[in-house]
């Protein structure tokens, strides 16, 4: 079966929908970062210097500075990866976030897929022993399953690259499976995004964790200057201990709105893979293809999912809102089902 690993949730979106297609917080930073981004405006007659960017990632995870290589988002790491590595067996692990295979598969590499099963929760066996590139996503997208750091550090191992994607782990209050703090597992490395708890997305902001020697070849990749002078002061901020605090606070208020919002999914008859631990929900209906395109008709946009790897046409993603607007997305569906 052939997928459209090019296609993502801001396809869904358009003029006077209501989102839930988009898994980013909202549709601007908190006030204070939007200040701060206003105030590095004055600086943009300079080059960009990354030096406070890369010291504030390296102590908000406890690593060196050396570790850490500041990206135009995750989808530039993804790049990198994909242009500076040669691996001999790449495998990336579905369903999962199509950007790092489409990434391989525009570079040259072949790619083998891992298509974990019915609770898409991670068995290390299923992962070949000679694959020399492993990516996988922790909360994985579109799944919201959120794999023990056990687990995934039993994948890793000398002469193998181990990605693993952590946009959404910021999601999970506390982070506990988080890998960006472990530097002793070999080839580990650990992709990072700021653009959806912090509303960034039009900025491109983020960055990966690595030995210091993967770290410089994924940076001779790169092009000069290759984050904006905005996008460094966001990284700088959103890592200060001030920031941190914050979006634990958040992922807290997620975890009671993510509950909230399978309630009213359930309740309207659609099946809501349990255990979710990011900010959306991974949904099965018979007919999703032909619900997703009524809610569309109403005003309401959700994420397809059959351009997922290992999932198909009975797959929604739905992102997690506020209650008063799931309530729109309740009534919605009740509307759907009387008609």
């Amino acid at each position: 079966m052939a997928y459209d690993l090019r296609h993502h949730g801001d396809a869904e979106t358009g003029d006077g929908l209501l989102d839930f297609a988009v898994n980013v917080r909202g549709a601007a930073p908190p006030a204070w970062l939007g200040r701060r981004l206003a105030d590095s405006l004055a600086h943009l007659g300079a080059y960009p210097d990354q030096g406070a960017a890369r010291a504030a990632v390296a102590r908000r995870h406890g690593r060196d500075a050396d570790d850490v290589l500041l990206t135009a988002g995750a989808a530039e790491a993804f790049v990198l990866l994909a242009r500076a590595l040669t691996p001999v067996r790449a495998v990336v692990v579905h369903p999962q976030f199509t950007e790092p295979e489409a990434a391989l598969r525009a570079a040259g590499h072949t790619v083998d897929r891992v298509v974990l099963g019915p609770d898409f929760t991670l068995d290390p066996a299923l992962v070949p022993e000679d694959a020399d590139l492993v990516v996988l996503g922790n909360p994985t997208n579109p799944t919201s399953v959120l794999h023990p750091a056990r687990t995934l550090a039993a994948l890793a191992r000398p002469g193998r690259v181990l990605v693993v994607d952590e946009a959404f782990a910021d999601c999970v209050p506390g982070e506990p499976e988080s890998l960006a703090g472990r530097h002793d597992l070999p080839g580990l490395v650990v992709v990072r995004s700021l653009t959806k708890t912090w509303s960034l997305a039009g900025l491109r902001a983020g960055y990966l964790l690595a030995e210091p020697g993967l770290v410089e070849r994924l940076a001779a990749a790169q092009p000069l200057w290759p984050v904006s002078s905005p996008a460094l002061a966001a990284i700088e901020a959103c890592c200060s201990p001030r920031a941190v605090a914050e979006a634990d606070v958040w992922a807290v208020r997620l975890e009671e709105r993510r509950a909230d919002l399978a309630d009213v999914l359930r309740a309207s008859g659609l099946f809501v893979l349990p255990g979710a631990r990011a900010s959306f929900l991974l949904v099965r209906a018979p007919g999703a293809d032909l619900l997703r395109e009524r809610l569309r008709e109403r005003g309401v946009a959700v994420r397809r999912g059959d351009t997922f790897p290992g999932l198909g046409r009975e797959w929604l993603r739905v992102a997690v809102r506020e209650p008063s607007t799931h309530r729109v997305l309740g009534r919605t569906l009740a509307q759907l089902v009387v008609t």
